[in-house]
């Protein structure tokens, strides 16, 4: 009977075991130096899957398929009791002797040539075996709150067909009568599951896409530009700039070493436990251990040093927070009543000092305070340099006005309009991911492509903000596909949506509200031995 399930998934482990072989390439990366010899024949057969990506794939494939047909499942985890590891909508999802979730690991472990002796492996092919049958076990649930229930009649025939009870070609009522009652009722019901199981696949995969619409999307990837870019990176801000804010700005950036102690409980208590300090009785270091009720307490109440504007969190009164600036070293302030419903009192461990425009640190805490604070400030200066540029640009020439200005275009392209970054055709995430990172985010960026196609070729750009750096774009060239390109395209898209939609549905499931996952904790409990190595190699 799990033939005739698993046939259905076919397609399903098929489409997701690249995928499952990067994640456990990425994860491998990760093992601890020492481990490294232990695993030269794996690292080789990761490296030629890297290397030969379609020839391996179709080999899994190949194994899967004679691993779903031709093997019987033999226990993959021998010796192992019924098990849950987690639930749907609080159905429980199990591992027992023989079961989907049992047999979906087998036929990982096939497909992988797994041998049972790296429990690196163990971990994922069993979690991979997990998602599945909790993959399995939303499609149910989802058929059955649809309200779809598989018709008696087509369930009869469907057991009837199965190769278990055929002799001779036909139906053999002597081997189905062989089967006990209950081994009878177990196989009706599995055959009603995997018919509700076809069902959900059968209607995603028979999704209707129009011709029209595919031979939209074929259009939008016929026009595809190569681009000259120019990046004005938001941390090219000069330093003089931020030197002569500094200046103008001195009080913003006067820094005290601070102790601090916080009472939530009323003026009068902060007061009481003040004088007790300014008595004698206690010292600060004490008082603020056994009394403070802040972040600083474990330390003493040592605030470390402080600039003045970043006093303005906990002393936004700008009396109250210069009166604290002021203090002498040593001296204790009275309480003042914080944003944070508490009263604390400041003592200066040190005097105040101005800013220091040679101490690179202070200087550095200026730029990030402009950052936070005045970024729109910073991005129109960078406006006024890409413009300077684009004007230079257009009068002495593109790679000209370059060289004036000492700057560095980067190449990128071709690429057709793909906005989200679709898988169809050439993404700006690939190109961001293979080193020009000022592009990252530009696929879902309306403006990013309203900018890039509209703007005529060899004619420079308007700037255009992206996330922190400000671009120039310079169109080279634009080519237009050919009818077969296209055509490719056309005919490939109702494919890529099926796809696509099967990712949905298995991200809809594994992300629901109603999967509890409780994987981890149950194999650590059920394997300590295979989890606590893994604990030294990953962190998991």
């Amino acid at each position: 009977m799990g033939d005739l399930v698993d046939h259905q998934y076919l397609n399903m482990v098929s489409f997701f075991l690249t995928d499952r072989l990067m994640e456990y390439n990425m994860a491998s990366r990760k093992k601890r130096v020492s481990d490294q010899g232990d695993n030269s024949g794996l690292s080789e057969f990761i490296q030629n899957v890297k290397n030969k990506p379609l020839l391996y794939l179709g080999t899994f494939l190949i194994l899967i398929i004679i691993s779903i047909v031709f093997i019987a499942p033999a226990g993959g985890c021998e010796g192992i009791a019924e098990r849950t590891f987690g639930y749907y909508n609080r159905i429980p999802i199990q591992h027992a002797p023989n079961n989907f979730f049992d047999q979906t690991f087998i036929r990982y472990a096939q497909a992988f040539q797994f041998a049972g002796d790296d429990p690196e492996i163990f971990y994922y092919l069993f979690r991979w075996a997990f998602e599945e049958t909790a993959i399995r076990t939303g499609i149910l649930d989802e058929m059955r709150r649809a309200g779809y229930t598989a018709p008696e009649e087509v369930v009869d025939r469907e057991v009837a067909a199965l190769d278990i009870f055929q002799e001779n070609g036909r139906f053999s009522a002597a081997r189905y009568r062989s089967l006990d009652s209950n081994a009878r009722l177990s196989l009706w019901r599995e055959v009603r599951e995997s018919i509700a199981i076809n069902h959900f696949l059968n209607d995603l995969a028979g999704l209707k896409i129009s011709s029209s619409e595919a031979e939209f999307i074929a259009a939008m990837s016929s026009n595809r530009r190569s681009f000259e870019m120019v990046s004005f990176g938001i941390e090219s801000y000069p330093e003089s700039e931020v030197i002569a804010y500094a200046m103008a700005n001195p009080e913003l950036f006067t820094v005290i070493h601070l102790s601090t102690l916080s009472i939530s409980s009323s003026e009068d208590d902060a007061i009481l436990i003040l004088n007790s300090i300014r008595n004698g009785d206690i010292s600060f270091e004490e008082a603020a251990m056994n009394y403070s009720q802040d972040y600083y307490s474990d330390w003493g109440g040592d605030m470390g040093i402080q600039a003045a504007y970043e006093l303005s969190w906990e002393i936004p009164n700008e009396a109250d927070r210069q009166t604290i600036m002021n203090l002498n070293p040593g001296e204790i302030s009275n309480p003042i009543r914080t944003p944070f419903g508490t009263w604390a009192f400041f003592r200066a461990n040190q005097a105040a000092r101005a800013l220091n425009i040679e101490d690179e640190e202070q200087l550095n805490q200026v730029r990030s305070y402009m950052m936070e604070t005045m970024r729109g400030y910073i991005e129109a200066w960078l406006f006024d340099v890409a413009e300077d540029f684009r004007v230079q640009a257009n009068t002495l020439g593109f790679y000209e006005a370059l060289d004036a200005m000492g700057l560095q275009s980067m190449s990128f392209g071709p690429i057709p309009i793909n906005y989200g970054d679709t898988a169809l055709f050439t993404s700006i995430e690939s190109i961001s991911g293979m080193g020009l990172t000022e592009l990252t985010g530009a696929g879902f960026n309306l403006f990013f492509w309203e900018t890039a196609f509209s703007t005529p070729v060899n004619s420079v750009s308007e700037p255009r903000l992206l996330n922190n750096n400000l671009i120039v774009l310079y169109p080279v060239e634009e080519i237009v596909l050919d009818d077969f390109e296209t055509m490719y395209l056309t005919s490939y898209y109702p494919e890529w949506v099926s796809s696509a939609f099967e990712s949905v549905y298995r991200s809809y499931i594994l992300e629901n509200v109603r999967f509890d996952n409780r994987f981890d904790q149950s194999f650590q409990s059920l394997f300590p031995d295979v989890a606590r190595e893994l604990w030294w190699i990953f962190g998991l």
